[in-house]
């Protein structure tokens, strides 16, 4: 983990140059509020997902399925995190990709892409623009947190840390050394910063 220790940004101090709804390849983490392992536990090199683990496997499929711009090319759910590869691409005419998670194989939909609205002018209100990565993790944890809340009758209880991580991803051996950290992310879950609560 500690490769990437100098490469997180996390909401608040993103890159003010890029506008994180352009099209792009970018490394997220999404973890949980106070990093309780609530979706699992990891036991001979796979990971068994938890009830709650479960929905959060599921809503995530669905958040890509509702936003045809949106493609994942690799994630894994962790007892207390997410890690993922996400791409925006806002000019392809939707192609079938497979994206691999905690050993499962997950079959992406051919999906026809709009352009994207671009942003007001500035009226000195904070703006999320509706194809970016941050609207994106906003719509995925908000309906992950009503189904998780309503399954353990837990109503307004926090389920994610505020902010996320993310890394824009320059070129393909960056690219590659992201890719096979996640992928090897169960395996190493013992020396993982995220096993031992350690901050990014």
């Amino acid at each position: 983990m500690a490769i990437f220790q100098n490469k997180y940004r996390n909401e608040s101090a993103r890159a003010q140059w890029w506008d994180y709804a352009n099209d792009g390849i970018y490394f997220i983490t999404i973890c949980t509020a106070g990093r309780e392992w609530l979706f699992g536990e990891i036991s001979n090199n796979e990971m068994h997902l938890s009830p709650i683990g479960e929905m959060v496997y599921q809503e995530w499929n669905i958040s890509f399925d509702m936003r045809a711009e949106l493609f994942c090319d690799t994630f894994v759910i962790m007892p207390n995190h997410i890690h993922a590869i996400m791409r925006i691409d806002n000019g392809i005419v939707g192609t079938h990709g497979i994206v691999g998670t905690h050993g499962i194989v997950v079959g992406t939909h051919g999906r026809a892409s709009l352009r994207p609205t671009p942003p007001p002018t500035n009226t000195g209100v904070a703006y999320r623009s509706s194809k970016s990565i941050s609207s994106f993790v906003a719509g995925f944890k908000s309906a992950a947190t009503k189904r998780i809340n309503e399954y353990r009758n837990s109503p307004k209880m926090s389920v994610w840390q505020t902010r996320f991580h993310d890394h824009i991803i320059r070129n393909d051996a960056e690219y590659q050394r992201i890719y096979n950290y996640i992928e090897t992310n169960i395996e190493n879950w013992g020396k993982d910063k995220f096993f031992n609560n350690e901050e990014l």
